[in-house]
């Protein structure tokens, strides 16, 4: 196993350069200095990794997972009795609209099990990354946060709300601002083009902007964009973002995937460009709500791109021309038909009706006259009904399509999907209807979403990844939110732990604040999900007057250099990628007995090792060159969800 054998000697040397004070003799661990914190015990686990369930305890120290097994023999100061419930990793909304001022609570994503948001969807959110994530940290946060780099807010800044083409320069600096969030630990560079004015951008201009950023290795989520040119198509839209993200060197990741008006039934369409680009090398993903209607601006998918130039007040002084204002409603109907059907799938938040009892109510037969003579006075919300369920059910399936509410923490919510998304899913999805098997759901809420955007200790439950933890009741766990009741509660969540810390205890948050802002770095890269399962591995290696012993089928590790040395006693998850891996576990310091999470990353492409452990900055070393023979994988293992 020459890749493996590489993957440990780098793990080795990188441990031993980046670690400095500690040590023991190797064999056997030495029994614990201290107690575990918490142990969740007989619970059925699942991992992340879309095996199937399995009864272990699972162990917590400080803010990581420990240990996953038989903990019969081990204390902690607290012990939770989880037996008959699932224990899984906390789940990771990928597209979330939180309200930062809900942030500190959460509760209703707390409620879902939800322990991450990753926020500034849609394209949309502050340029200064930096400033965002430190204004995070200075407040509390009951659940994680991460942020893409917003490309919407980019192109605004730059080129400003009009249809125009920008220069070169201008195109650069949309680059370099992404480029800024990107350095300031952004997870991605989210889009939405189906909004202005962004909308104007063609997709040669976003190749451009993004092309530049292709060395990141991140991923392009943007909310497809439907034009009247197309027909409103939305396989051509699926087409446009899977070929940005091919051109410019991104994951292209189709949010809140849907099939809409004519186009309903053709799922199996969709998926199949997926399947195919995926198949010639070009990993591509989804993300999915489970709901046929969604909400956004009743003005931002109906009125045409040119009559928004320039803003709402522009909007409104062109319908003061009689004949501008016949195009604008002619062409507002069209749209509308073409994406929802009709005047009765679109219902008007705060007026509490569809657009159909408007039409009545203002004596009109125009659904386009109606839209805007209601716009004229205010600019609403709407919840437009779009889909058929039969597509939803197959982009569910699919397996590198995960789920993600398009929701957010909220204290007020007119979408069902504020409250009822995840449970939603285990509850109908799962049990009712039985579309997934629950660990693939399981998967799609942590595993899949977490290696997507680049995560490497979040989405799986093994010794060294972060302890953000969903418990629930298989058997009871359902969504109650409606259209007509949005907040009502769910559920059979029964305890979510946030970093070690219990967030939410017997369906109720317990008002601890324990989440934390992730930020990503350049070896957190994008990939397809997979799993290393083999431990049958010996290795000695030295470098640089340290030795390095490891046998992991006897689970042995020993790193001893300038009078110290580091134990390996736990080890976790090997993910791996072409020329890429990266593994979690747990460190032992010899003589003062303190232990410490690591995550470990090997960047075969530009020679980077990076070591992140506990308490310390991550630190990047450079590798020593090994024979070809012993490269990392130069394929994926796509699909490969072999747990070890």
């Amino acid at each position: 196993m020459p890749n493996a054998r590489h993957l440990y000697r780098l793990l080795l040397v990188a441990i031993a350069a980046g670690c400095a004070p500690p040590t023991n003799t190797g064999g056997s661990p030495s029994p614990r200095a201290a107690p575990l914190d918490v142990i969740l015990r007989g619970g059925s686990v699942l991992d992340g990794t879309g095996r199937p369930a399995y009864r272990a305890d699972v162990g917590i120290a400080g803010a990581r997972v420990a240990k996953v097994g038989d903990l019969s023999r081990d204390s902690a100061a607290t012990v939770i009795d989880v037996s008959g419930l699932v224990v899984a990793p906390g789940f990771i909304n990928l597209h979330s609209h939180a309200s930062p001022q809900a942030l500190p609570t959460a509760a209703n994503m707390l409620r879902q099990g939800v322990t991450t948001e990753l926020m500034n969807a849609d394209g949309g959110g502050p340029l200064d990354i930096a400033h965002q994530l430190a204004a995070a940290d200075s407040g509390a946060l009951a659940v994680n946060i991460g942020v893409y780099a917003p490309f919407n807010s980019a192109w605004a800044s730059v080129v400003g709300n009009t249809d125009r083409r920008p220069t070169p320069t201008e195109l650069a600096q949309v680059t370099a601002l992404l480029t800024r969030g990107l350095e300031a630990g952004a997870w991605g560079v989210s889009a939405g083009l189906d909004y202005k004015p962004a909308y104007y951008a063609t997709t040669d201009e976003v190749v451009a902007v993004l092309s530049p950023l292709r060395a990141w290795h991140t991923n392009f989520p943007n909310h497809d964009r439907l034009t009247p040119e197309a027909a409103f198509s939305s396989l051509a839209a699926m087409r446009e973002t899977m070929e940005i993200g091919e051109r410019a060197g991104l994951v292209p990741v189709i949010t809140h995937m849907k099939l809409q008006g004519k186009e309903q039934g053709r799922a199996d369409s969709a998926l199949a460009m997926m399947r195919a680009a995926t198949a010639r090398g070009v990993y591509t993903a989804a993300d999915v709500y489970p709901y046929l209607a969604g909400q956004t601006a009743l003005a931002a998918l109906f009125i045409p791109g040119w009559a928004q130039e320039g803003g709402r007040d522009a909007f409104l002084q062109r319908l003061r021309d009689s004949s501008v204002r016949a195009r604008v409603v002619r062409e507002t109907e069209e749209a509308l038909v073409a994406r929802v059907g009709g005047p009765s799938n679109v219902y008007v938040i705060g007026r509490n009706k569809t657009v159909a009892q408007l039409m009545t109510e203002m004596g009109t037969p125009s659904t386009g006259d109606a839209i805007v003579r209601i716009l004229e006075v205010d600019s609403p919300g709407m919840i437009a009904t779009f889909g058929a369920e039969p597509d939803l059910v197959k982009i569910i399936q699919y397996p590198d399509a995960a789920i993600a509410c398009d929701c957010g923490a909220s204290r007020n919510a007119a979408h069902p999907r504020y409250f009822g998304t995840f449970p939603r899913v285990l509850g109908h999805y799962v049990r009712e209807s039985r579309s997934l098997a629950l660990a693939e759901a399981v998967r799609k809420m942590t595993g899949l979403p977490a290696t997507l955007v680049g995560m490497v200790d979040r989405g799986f439950i093994a010794p060294g990844m972060a302890a953000d933890l969903a418990v629930f009741d298989a058997a009871t766990v359902l969504d109650h939110a409606t259209y007509e009741r949005p907040m009502e509660l769910p559920q059979g969540i029964r305890l979510v732990m946030v970093n070690g810390r219990v967030a939410l205890r017997d369906g109720e948050p317990t008002g601890v604040a324990g989440g934390r802002t992730l930020r990503r770095t350049r070896a957190m890269i994008s990939r397809p999900m997979s799993i290393l399962s083999s431990r049958e591995l010996r290795v000695a290696a030295a470098d640089s007057g340290t030795t390095l012993r490891l046998d992991l089928a006897r689970r042995q590790l020993v790193v001893a250099g300038g009078g110290t040395q580091l134990d390996g006693i736990e080890f976790g998850l090997v993910q791996t990628a072409p020329r890429w891996a990266t593994v979690t576990g747990r460190l032992r310091a010899s003589g003062v007995g303190e232990e410490l999470g690591f995550a470990l990353i090997i960047d075969d492409a530009d020679g980077s090792v990076t070591l992140h452990v506990d308490g310390r900055p991550p630190r990047v070393l450079r590798r020593r060159e090994v024979g070809r023979s012993n490269a990392l994988p130069r394929q994926s293992h796509v699909r490969s969800f072999v747990s070890l």
